[in-house]
C-alpha cells in the first residue's frame, strides 16, 4: 500500500456516447447460495494453499520492486501458476514504460570508533553502490532546505559518511504494536464522519494543490541535495529509518520521490538506519568525539527502461447474455526491499489467487467472467492498476499545469470528467486487498448506498467468521482508487490492523513470519464468496452517480453590508 494514495471519486459515469449500466433495476432481496457458501468454505478453510504461494512468493523470490528481476521473475511464476489451477487466458499485460530495473545485494554498516559496533541497516531504493566496503569519519549534517544551507556546507564533506537529517525522537513507552478492532471499533466505522475526516482510512484531506507542490517541490530540492553531496565527494549518506528493530525503507526516505527515472537518477549512495544507531552516533558527534564507520553498499541496476507488467487470468462466464461482463479481484505484486513484501502486498496477492484456486477447484461455472488482476507499480503510483483502468474503461484528464511538474500524476487536479470506454459498460465491480494479513471484517462501500443492503445480505451468513460491517466511508491508498475515479464500483475490504501500521508496513519486518494463516485462509473464503455473488447475480452490482470530485465554491452576494472591490460600505 502506498501511504501516499488517497480516495477520489469522480465522474459522470455515462459519457463518451458509452451507456454504463449504473441504473439496472435491483432486486428487493438477495439470492443467497448457501450450498456454495458452504463449498466454498469447505475448500477454503479444509484443503487451503495459501500459505504454499505465500513461502513460495515471498521466500524463493522475495522482494519485488517494481521494474527488477525479482518483480519480472514474481510476474511470470503468477501467470504459471494461475494457468496451473486452472484460470483461462493467463498473461502478462504491459501498462507501460516505468523506469530502472535495481537490486539491493547487500548492505551493512559498524561502527569502527570510537568502539565497535554492527547497526541496522539497509540501501534506499535505486541507492546507486558503493563498489566496496568503504571507512570513514562520519559528518553530521542537518536537513538543508535552501541554496543557502547548501553553501555553508561547501569544502567540509570530501570523503566523509553523512549523518543526515534530524535525530529522531523515540518514545521510551510506546503503544503495543499489535491492535484489534472490537465490537465498538467497527459500530465508529459503521458511522459516517459528519465532518468528512477519512484520514483513518487513508484518504488523504487536503485537494489544495498548493500543499502537493510544496512537498514534491520539497523532494525535488533533495535530488539538488544529493548531487551536491556527490560533488563534494561525499561517500555516502545514512538517514534514520525506524526504531525497535524495524526499518521503514521507501522512496520516502530517498533523494527525490523519481528515483526510480533514470534522469532523476539518485547521485550518492544512501542507506537507512535504525534510528538507535542514529541517535548514539549524532550524540557521540555532538560531544566532539571522532565517530568512524565501515559502510557497505551493493546494488545493480538492470535496464534504464524497463516495462511495467500486470498478470492477468479469469475464469470465463458461462451465461450467453452476461458472459462478457466481468467482475474483478486483484492486489498488487510489487513490493519495498527491506522484507520480501508478505504483508504489503503478498497477502492481498496470494488471497486473490487462493480465492480463484477455490472457485475453479470447486468447478464453478460463473455467469460472468471472473478475472483477476496483480498490480506492478503501486507503491510507485499506482500505476499498474490505473494503467489497465486507462486501458479499458477511462480515460482520464489530468490538470497538466505545469506548477505541478513535481506532483505524481494521482494527485493532481482532474480538469475533466474521465472518457468512457466501451468497456466499462461491462465491469460490474472491482474487489480488493491491500491492508496487511488481518482477516476481513466488513467492506467500505465508497459512498454508494445503493450497494450497501447487497453486501450485508452477503455477509449475514459469514457472521461467524467476523465479517459484520458495511461501511459508506471511502478509503484511500491503494488498487481500488482508479476504478473509484473512473466512476466505477471499486472496493477495499475492512481488515483487522494487527500491526500492519506499526511494524510491517513498508519494513525490514514485512516478511513472511508476520502473516497469520488463519486470518488468510478467512480472507480467502470471503473474496471467493463475493466474487461467486457477483457474477451470478441477474444485474450487475448499482454504481453510484456521482459528480466530478471538486472543491465547494463559496457563495457570492451574501451579505449586503459586505465591502466591494476594498471600498468601504455597499453600493445600494
Amino acid at each position: 500500500m502506498n501511504g501516499l494514495l488517497r480516495s477520489s471519486v469522480a465522474a459522470a459515469v455515462c459519457l463518451g456516447g458509452v451507456a454504463v449500466a449504473m441504473g439496472q433495476p435491483q432486486p428487493a432481496s438477495e439470492n443467497v447460495d448457501l450450498a456454495m457458501y458452504s463449498r466454498i468454505r469447505d475448500e477454503g478453510f479444509n484443503r487451503s494453499h495459501v500459505m504454499e504461494y505465500g513461502s513460495a512468493l515471498f521466500d524463493d523470490i522475495g522482494p519485488r520492486l517494481t521494474g527488477s528481476p525479482a518483480m519480472k521473475k514474481a510476474n511470470e511464476w503468477t501467470r504459471q501458476q494461475l494457468t496451473a489451477m486452472g484460470c483461462a487466458n493467463a498473461h502478462l499485460e504491459s501498462w507501460g514504460e516505468f523506469g530502472m530495473g535495481w537490486t539491493q545485494k547487500g548492505a551493512s554498516l559498524e561502527m569502527m570508533k570510537p568502539g565497535p559496533a554492527v547497526f541496522l541497516a539497509q540501501a534506499t531504493p535505486w541507492s546507486p553502490s558503493l563498489g566496496k566496503a568503504v571507512t570513514a569519519e562520519v559528518v553530521r549534517v542537518p536537513s538543508l532546505k535552501t541554496q543557502k544551507d547548501l553553501d555553508e556546507w561547501k569544502g567540509k564533506l570530501a570523503g566523509k559518511v553523512i549523518l543526515y537529517g534530524d535525530a529522531p525522537k523515540i518514545n521510551p513507552d510506546p503503544k503495543p504494536l499489535l491492535e484489534h478492532y472490537d465490537v465498538a471499533k467497527l459500530a465508529g466505522l459503521g458511522q459516517y464522519p459528519l465532518d468528512g475526516d477519512m484520514s483513518e482510512q487513508g484518504v488523504l484531506q487536503s485537494t489544495d494543490m498548493s500543499f502537493w507542490r510544496g512537498l514534491f517541490g520539497d523532494l525535488a530540492f533533495k535530488e539538488k541535495v544529493a548531487k551536491f553531496f556527490a560533488a563534494e565527494k561525499a561517500v555516502a549518506v545514512l538517514t534514520p529509518g525506524g526504531s525497535g528493530g524495524v526499518i521503514e525503507d521507501d522512496t520516502l526516505g530517498t533523494f527525490g520521490w523519481y528515483v526510480y527515472r533514470a534522469d532523476h537518477k539518485q547521485a550518492i549512495p544512501e542507506m537507512v538506519i535504525a534510528n538507535e544507531a542514529f541517535g548514539r552516533m549524532s550524540r557521540l558527534l555532538a560531544a566532539k568525539v571522532p565517530v568512524t564507520v565501515k559502510a557497505e553498499i551493493e546494488t545493480e541496476f538492470s535496464g534504464d527502461h524497463e516495462q511495467g507488467y500486470n498478470t492477468i487470468a479469469e475464469i470465463p462466464g458461462s451465461d450467453p447474455a452476461l458472459k462478457d461482463q466481468v467482475v474483478m479481484v486483484g492486489g498488487h505484486l510489487d513490493s519495498w526491499i527491506a522484507g520480501t513484501g508478505a504483508t504489503d502486498n503478498g497477502a492481498g496477492t496470494i488471497v486473490a489467487m487462493e480465492a480463484m484456486r477455490i472457485l475453479t477447484s470447486l468447478g464453478v461455472k460463473p455467469r460472468r467472467t471472473i478475472r483477476i488482476g496483480l498490480w506492478s507499480g503501486e507503491e510507485q503510483g499506482i500505476f499498474g492498476s490505473s494503467g489497465y483502468v486507462s486501458k479499458h474503461f477511462a480515460e482520464f484528464k489530468f490538470s497538466k499545469d505545469p506548477k505541478d511538474a513535481d506532483v505524481p500524476e494521482f494527485l493532481q487536479t482532474m480538469a475533466a470528467a474521465p472518457v468512457m470506454k466501451p468497456e466499462a459498460a461491462q465491469l460490474s465491480g472491482y474487489f480488493n486487498m491491500d491492508n496487511g494479513t488481518g482477516k476481513l471484517l466488513g467492506i467500505y462501500a465508497e459512498g454508494n448506498a445503493g450497494i450497501g443492503s447487497i453486501f450485508q445480505q452477503w455477509m449475514a451468513p459469514l457472521k461467524d467468521l467476523g465479517m459484520t460491517t458495511v461501511s459508506l466511508r471511502n478509503t484511500g491508498s491503494t488498487d481500488h482508487v482508479p476504478f473509484q475515479m473512473a466512476g466505477l464500483p471499486g472496493f477495499q475490504f475492512i481488515q483487522d490492523p494487527r500491526d500492519y501500521e506499526t511494524r510491517t508496513h513498508h519494513t525490514n519486518q514485512d516478511v513472511y513470519e508476520r502473516l497469520s494463516p488463519s486470518d488468510l485462509k478467512q480472507a480467502s473464503v470471503i473474496e471467493a464468496i463475493f466474487l461467486y455473488n457477483t457474477a451470478m447475480r441477474d444485474a450487475m452490482l448499482p454504481r453510484p452517480e456521482l459528480p466530478m470530485a471538486g472543491e465547494a465554491k463559496p457563495l457570492e452576494g451574501l451579505f449586503l453590508d459586505a465591502t466591494k472591490d476594498g471600498k468601504k460600505g455597499a453600493k445600494k
